[in-house]
């Protein structure tokens, strides 16, 4: 309701262009593909419903109004100042408590925040862009190892050769879970934060790669440099 109040102001007052950051969210879970903006389904979380009804929301306002809109639907964002789950990662392994994950093969996408507003600002300008909807992501999706030992390059910490199976991370999540309850507070280790580091969340970019030319320009090692100021 916050972003249909804020579009229908904004066609009112005569703004011109309307540019809202969605999520991959507002769509159904992947599971273990790397999906695109045709990925059928509905998101089924309450986060995810609001996002998509806000998406709505922002397409009709352009057409009442003539207004220039755009819905970015981000990966999981990052860069410095950022309190998100890489963060909270990178946090971990910087203080050493956070132990080497398992290599699961899984893939997740990821955009550094310099990008985000330069698709911002290319999606304001580009005629193509009004009232479409973009996946925003590095065209290379990371498996949560890969994610974890980049931070440790970064950090220059040594090389692990090691790591915690699954299983073990998995049971960890589920004692976070119940202490947690216990403590009323959420830890940071439980099982939602598990999957996120053992689960697959892929998104292509490549409609916006080919309609607009835009592409995802800071590597992982460098958003990596940038998040941790190193």
């Amino acid at each position: 309701e916050g972003t249909r109040n804020l579009v229908e102001a904004a066609g009112q007052a005569g703004v011109r262009r309307f540019v809202f950051l969605s999520s991959v969210k507002a769509m159904a879970e992947p599971g273990d593909q790397c999906v695109d903006e045709d990925w059928p389904g509905e998101p089924n979380t309450p986060y995810g419903k609001a996002k998509r009804a806000a998406e709505d929301a922002v397409l009709e306002a352009g057409v009442r109004y003539g207004m220039h809109v755009v819905n970015l639907r981000l990966a999981m964002v990052y860069g410095h100042g950022g309190r998100g789950n890489l963060e909270r990662l990178a946090r971990g392994i910087r203080a050493g408590w956070f132990p080497p994950l398992p290599e699961t093969g899984n893939k997740r996408s990821l955009v550094h925040l310099d990008d985000v507003v330069a698709v911002m600002r290319l999606v304001a300008e580009a005629p193509a862009a009004n009232g479409r909807t973009y996946i925003v992501a590095d065209p290379r999706a990371y498996s949560g190892r890969e994610i974890y030992d980049a931070i440790r390059a970064v950090l220059r910490a040594p090389t692990l050769r090691w790591s915690v199976p699954a299983s073990v991370l998995k049971v960890g999540g589920k004692l976070g879970d119940s202490l947690g309850a216990v403590l009323r507070r959420p830890l940071p280790l439980n099982s939602e934060v598990v999957e996120r580091l053992l689960g697959s969340a892929c998104y292509s970019p490549a409609r916006i790669e080919r309609e607009l030319g835009w592409r995802a320009r800071i590597s992982l090692e460098d958003g990596l440099r940038e998040m941790l100021a190193v």
